[in-house]
Order: C-alpha cells, then structure tokens, then sequence
C-alpha cells in the first residue's frame, strides 16, 4: 500500500506543459519521479520551462503544433525514438475562443476543434504502440484527457466552441475508453473548474470575486489539486478507472442552481 500513490519511473507526455493545468501536472509528476516531456507549440518556451522542471527531477522538450495531424504524428515518433514505453498521455494542450453569437466566427470553430478535439485523437492513436508495450492488465497504461466544467454545464461566456469541444473531448474519453480496455489502455478525463492560468487570467481578472464566490469549497483552484487528481490516474491507486469524468472544480458543478 506504501507506493499505491507512486508514479516514480513512468514516463509520461503532457502536451500543452509549458503553462497553466499542463505545467500543474507535469511539475506534480516530475517531482513525483516520473520521466515526463512536455509540449507545446513554442520552442523556446517549451524549452526554457522544461530546463526549469529539470531542476527539480527528469523533464524534456518536445516541441509540436498539435493542431495538425502531422505535427501529432511527428511528436508520437519523436517520443518513440527516445522512450521504449511510454505510461502515461495528458491531451491537456487547448484553445479558447470568445464573442458574441451573431459575431462568432467559422474559423474560430475550426481552431479550437481541431486542438481541442482532433489533437486528442489524432495524438493518442500515434501513441498507441508505445501505450500498449507500456500497459498490463494489473497497471495499464493511461491516457488522461483535459475537459472542462463548461463541457458539463452551460458556461457564463460566450465561449461556444469551446464548451461544445469539452463536451466532445468527455465523450471521446468514454468511446476510446471501451476501444482501448482490451489493450490495457485507460482513458479517463479531468474537467477542470476555474484554476489561475494565461486561459483564464483575463476571466479571473475581471470576475475573479464573483467566480471564487460560486466555489462552495470558497476558493479557486491551486496547482496541487491539479497534480493531485492526474497523480492519482496515473498510479496504481486510479488504475481500475477508465471511461471517467472527474470534476476537479471544488463543487460547482453539484451546487444547487
């Protein structure tokens, strides 16, 4: 019971790791012990957070647009050339997109689908052999995909493509869950509520008090809990889970309306 929690040794990818809920998580696993790369669509960002991370334990940079297929097929080959097996798969790197409903724009929907929702896809399947060598029936390997609260319940803001997304990115974690159970490959999802991060700073600026009062645990997010709830997916503790939607949202999705 002593290492039921431990992720020491695993390597994991956590893509959009160079900030917010991805540089949460990857941080919570490097200091775990695990090997963990990260990526996200700025070299030298990606570069400098991963040099800082490796100050406290084994991270890497890799680099990637994953809004296009090829940019996903590139970094699950890349990753493959340096890791054997690879344990764990965050799809946290995603965008937002907010106007009003007469002004929303077709291409807005083209930009946050195709990271939000394709990456997701297109990114598990090219990891696929290297979750599999890595999986077995007691540990499975474990992909963990990054929803929202506002794919659960309707949003305040006029964030349409964006709550239509994690909504979809809950229910593919349900499809690929059944797909991949056979192949010792859990597939689960955190739906994050408000945390500080650049997606949501603007929000937390201009109605910080007013969405921290919603919270009936009385407080935004902290990083812990983020490192937390992925930590316990990706130990032996969460590995009889698969097809889930974990709010981490402290209560707001369950507080009376």
């Amino acid at each position: 019971m002593k290492d039921l929690f431990s992720i020491a040794g695993k390597v994991a990818l956590v893509t959009g790791g160079s900030r917010g809920i991805g540089l949460m998580i990857a941080r919570g696993y490097v200091e775990a012990g695990a090997t963990v790369y990260i990526s996200s669509r700025k070299q030298d960002v990606c570069d400098q957070v991963a040099a800082e991370l490796s100050k406290h334990g084994t991270c890497h940079s890799l680099p990637a647009d994953l809004a296009k297929e090829s940019e996903c097929n590139r970094l699950a080959a890349e990753l493959a050339a340096r890791e054997p097996k690879l344990h764990i798969l965050v799809n946290n790197a995603g965008a937002n997109w907010g106007a009003p409903l007469a002004e929303y724009p077709d291409h807005a929907w083209d930009k946050v689908l195709a990271l939000n929702v394709k990456a997701i896809f297109h990114l598990t399947r090219a990891c696929l052999a290297r979750l599999e060598a890595a999986g077995s029936e007691a540990d499975p390997a474990r992909v963990i995909n990054i929803g929202s609260i506002d794919g659960l319940r309707v949003p305040l803001l006029h964030t349409y493509a964006y709550s239509s997304s994690k909504a979809a990115v809950h229910h593919l974690t349900r499809v690929l869950a059944v797909e991949l159970a056979a192949r010792h490959i859990t597939v689960n999802a955190v739906a994050p509520g408000p945390f500080e991060s650049q997606m949501m700073a603007e929000t937390l600026r201009s109605f910080g008090d007013a969405i921290k009062n919603s919270v009936p645990l009385g407080r935004i997010g902290a990083p812990e809990d983020m490192a937390g709830i992925a930590i316990f997916l990706a130990s032996q503790a969460g590995a009889y889970l698969t097809g889930t939607v974990i709010p981490v949202d402290g209560g707001i999705t369950v507080r009376p309306s």
